[in-house]
């Protein structure tokens, strides 16, 4: 918005909740068809900028930053391994928040099919996009220059001399962060209402409106998030939510490996491909990227291990008593012996 109109600060950050919250309670079916008509508004940027720049494509380009007397440096790393590892929370956020796909699960009208097409048909397509932006936006405009940019898409056209599409795709871009900012909102929304509901956050977030939107899980993180974007920490926020969602990816794979040593007989309308083996190279990835964002910004690091140690006082000190629903080994146990009582009794 600074980069398009000049203004920012607190009154935009204030509209943006507002309205997009606002969608959000209006009801999902109208919430989610804004998001489709948003995300494909981002997409239209991010290839009207491939096909402008492929005509200034230039592989030096991609080399022009100074290289450092740091281990392993040379001019396809010039940071060196470090680089590399700190580069790692800006990599995961390409992808960030795809995770969020399942939890519209009980939304679907075919869970089983339709989240595994969803969450694989959204990370081809990321994949695609991210290489694209990746590429030729630093063969185009210098990598050095794109790496101290705030808006590289913007400053890459204007630099090749597509000023007026520059300006498009500055509007187009917006969407694209609104597009990020909209799912997210979507996504923290439920899950706050399933922990909730389940009792591990208090009961009142979980309660929904006549349209079947959970009204307090939508607006009570967002007055957090809007309280969180005055500190004007958009890097530290970022390494934070990283570390977050890498702690998640790790505990998912782990989850799955366990389940499926365990649990190796459990209904599995969809199956990983390369089951435990796919989930282990995950975990280990997890963890590594997890270590990328100490390498980047320790605080980010640090501040997030308070969050997660308030949370686990939290559980263990009010909601671990008045949990609604069984954890998952109360409901595997209550499983194993049904089927023993059902045996005996035959």
């Amino acid at each position: 918005v600074e980069a398009l109109t000049g203004f920012n600060g607190p009154w935009v950050y204030a509209l943006f909740y507002l309205t997009f919250v606002g969608i959000h309670l209006a009801g999902v079916g109208e919430a989610l068809k804004v998001m489709m008509v948003i995300s494909g508004l981002a997409v239209l940027a991010i290839i009207a900028t491939a096909v402008a720049l492929i005509a200034n494509f230039d592989a030096a380009n991609l080399f022009d930053v100074a290289v450092t007397n740091a281990a392993g440096a040379n001019e396809f790393l010039p940071l060196g391994w470090y680089g590399v590892w700190a580069a790692l929370p800006f990599a995961m956020w390409l992808f960030l928040a795809v995770e969020g796909v399942p939890l519209a699960a009980e939304e679907a009208k075919n869970p089983a099919k339709d989240v595994p097409k969803g969450i694989i048909g959204a990370m081809l397509f990321l994949l695609f996009t991210a290489l694209l932006v990746v590429v030729l936006v630093p063969a185009a405009g210098g990598a050095n220059a794109m790496g101290a940019s705030a808006v590289p898409l913007v400053d890459a056209l204007n630099a090749t001399g597509n000023t007026n599409l520059a300006t498009v795709v500055n509007i187009l871009g917006l969407a694209g962060l609104v597009a990020s900012f909209f799912s997210i909102i979507y996504g923290y929304s439920r899950l706050v209402f399933a922990l909730s509901r389940a009792g591990y956050l208090p009961r009142s977030l979980s309660i929904t409106t006549e349209r079947k939107v959970p009204a307090r899980a939508l607006i009570v993180p967002a007055i957090f998030g809007f309280i969180a974007s005055l500190s004007g920490e958009g890097d530290l926020m970022l390494a934070m939510a990283v570390v977050g969602a890498t702690v998640s990816y790790a505990l998912m794979a782990l989850s799955h490996i366990m389940l499926r040593i365990k649990q190796p007989n459990l209904a599995r309308p969809y199956k990983t491909p390369g089951g435990v083996v796919t989930s282990g190279i995950a975990l280990v990835l997890s963890l590594i990227a997890l270590t990328g964002v100490y390498a980047f910004d320790p605080r980010a690091f640090l501040y997030t291990v308070v969050l997660f140690v308030i949370g686990a006082a939290y559980y263990f000190g009010y909601s671990a008593k008045h949990l609604v629903a069984k954890s998952a080994d109360e409901e595997f146990a209550m499983l194993a012996d049904a089927e023993a009582d059902l045996a005996a009794s035959n």
